[in-house]
């Protein structure tokens, strides 16, 4: 019962944080939200029994990809353009 509701949970944190991904506006914070959905994404590989790929995630798409999002930004405007 308590792995299914850890499951849920995690979904439920997954559809959130891409919703602020897509939404948010401050590319540095879009970016943090970003890092939150590659460690949620982690934890879910890590419940169905995948724990190679789930250390793979955290340190690839929550780590690295995550460092040089944030020094992409430092050479750019923090804030997305409206159209």
């Amino acid at each position: 019962m308590v792995a299914i509701l850890i499951h849920v949970i995690t979904l439920i944190g997954l559809i959130l944080t891409a919703w602020l991904v897509y939404f948010l506006k401050d590319l540095l914070l879009a970016t943090i939200a970003l890092a939150a959905f590659s460690l949620l994404l982690s934890v879910e590989f890590y419940i169905l029994q995948a724990p190679d790929v789930a250390i793979a995630q955290a340190g690839i798409g929550a780590g690295l990809t995550t460092a040089i999002f944030v020094i992409a930004i430092r050479g750019t405007s923090r804030q997305e353009e409206d159209k």
